[in-house]
């Protein structure tokens, strides 16, 4: 057979022979995420079903993430409600309680759940950031988080695929943002709607920058994003789990409707302006415009590759007097990493507010809100009208390197300038 990763995996996990794209399969998942969303919807429609258990506890991972800690009685009401039903159907895998654990889509492949050939669903759009790992992944509602719940099965449209090559390294100053804005921006939010996008040849990438690009995969309308698998994710594996797995790759004549080739050496910084993460322009082209805050972290880039960069570039320096800069690592386990290679101190030092990992800022939910006609410039994935403070505010996407540099400025600024 000439099969992509997409149509292995889900092969794979479904009771079928063959598979082609277009047709409707069902799937037996092997982990399902949930979050905040658990006391919000989900476990109402679950409650409507009427069962007394779901149906493997040992499957279902469970963490709170975007409102940590509660800031309202509303995100407290949440909260309590989600962990009530954790409590009452004894998932076992429950971070609901630990409250530094950081991210969903940092922490679960910290704690080596994600693994290569794993069909994973969770109850946030940015859960393609597994396919980093060789997994099959991607984002649900909560009337099919409650499916997974009772029965472990899930339908799913077998998927075009679109295959990416990735060759050289980046330049100096360039980072996995600007490669992943630069693809949003060359095919649209909408060029790529219910396909899967297959990196390969992406060896020069280090684990944090396939998480950054499979994470923003979902901006092009995808329904996963995956990378091949290679001695750079063995490594990763090898000190994040013991449990056995199965890299897949695809077959040597896989059929693809599209293919795209990029030279990452000639990829430059790029800055996404509002309200699109696929509005983008070159560094060149927004250099100079003024900011009121600058905001590193998030589930797209708040990782150690991202803070090491940040602190090269502001490292005895001071943040501009008219500009905030928020850092949030993405976990406990990198802000200990962070803290131990003496960054935070760095970050502090020079004028910057470190927070404990949350999603926060980045959702408009806390330590960062903006306010009526500010400007932000942002390492998150999505600058949507209202998405991080008043429906006037202004977001611009761009890469840690970029947020710091221009925090540095007061002004959107190229980090070339400054490395």
């Amino acid at each position: 057979m000439n099969l992509t990763l997409a149509e292995k995996i889900l092969l794979n996990h479904s009771r079928i022979d063959d598979i082609c794209p277009g047709e409707f399969i069902e799937c037996e998942i092997d982990l399902i995420m949930v979050h905040e969303q658990l006391g919000g919807r989900i476990h109402v429609e679950f409650e409507k079903l009427g069962l007394t258990k779901v149906w493997d506890p040992e499957k279902i991972f469970f963490i709170l993430d975007h409102w940590i800690p509660a800031p309202t009685i509303s995100a407290a009401q949440m909260h309590q409600d989600a962990r009530n039903f954790a409590r009452k159907y004894q998932f076992i895998h429950n971070y609901s309680d630990q409250l530094n654990q950081g991210i969903c889509h940092q922490v679960l492949p910290e704690l080596g759940f994600a693994r290569p050939g794993m069909l994973i669903v969770g109850s946030d759009s940015h859960t393609t950031t597994y396919g980093a790992f060789n997994c099959l992944s991607t984002g649900i509602g909560a009337t099919d988080v409650s499916v997974v719940f009772a029965t472990g099965k899930l339908w799913f449209k077998v998927p075009e695929s679109y295959k990416i090559a990735l060759n050289g390294e980046f330049k100096k100053g360039v980072m996995a943002k600007d490669f992943i804005l630069q693809y949003i921006g060359d095919i649209s939010t909408k060029g790529a709607i219910y396909k899967s996008l297959e990196f390969h040849a992406a060896e020069s990438l280090s684990m944090d920058s396939r998480m950054t690009i499979s994470n923003m995969a979902v901006e092009t309308g995808a329904k996963f994003g995956i990378f091949l698998p290679d001695a750079r994710l063995e490594k990763w594996l090898k000190f994040h789990t013991k449990e056995s797995y199965n890299a897949m790759k695809p077959d040597e004549n896989a059929l693809y409707e599209k293919t795209y080739n990029y030279d990452l050496s000639e990829i430059t910084p790029i800055v996404a302006k509002p309200s699109s993460p696929g509005n983008i322009e070159k560094i060149e082209n927004v250099e100079g415009l003024e900011i009121d805050q600058a905001f590193l972290g998030s589930c797209t880039n708040g990782r150690m590759e991202d803070l090491r960069i940040a602190a090269k570039i502001i490292k005895g320096k001071s943040v501009n007097r008219n500009t905030r800069l928020i850092i949030t690592p993405a976990s406990k386990r990198i802000y200990q990493q962070a803290i131990e290679e003496g960054l935070i101190e760095i970050f502090i030092n020079a004028g910057a507010v470190v927070t404990h990992s949350t999603c926060g800022a980045c959702i408009g939910g806390h330590l960062g809100v903006l306010a009526s006609d500010e400007i932000c410039i942002s390492s998150t994935n999505r600058n949507f009208k209202g998405r991080m403070g008043a429906p006037s505010s202004q977001v611009y996407l761009a890469s840690p390197a970029t947020v710091v540099a221009s925090a540095l400025k007061g002004k959107i600024a190229d980090p070339r300038e400054v490395l």
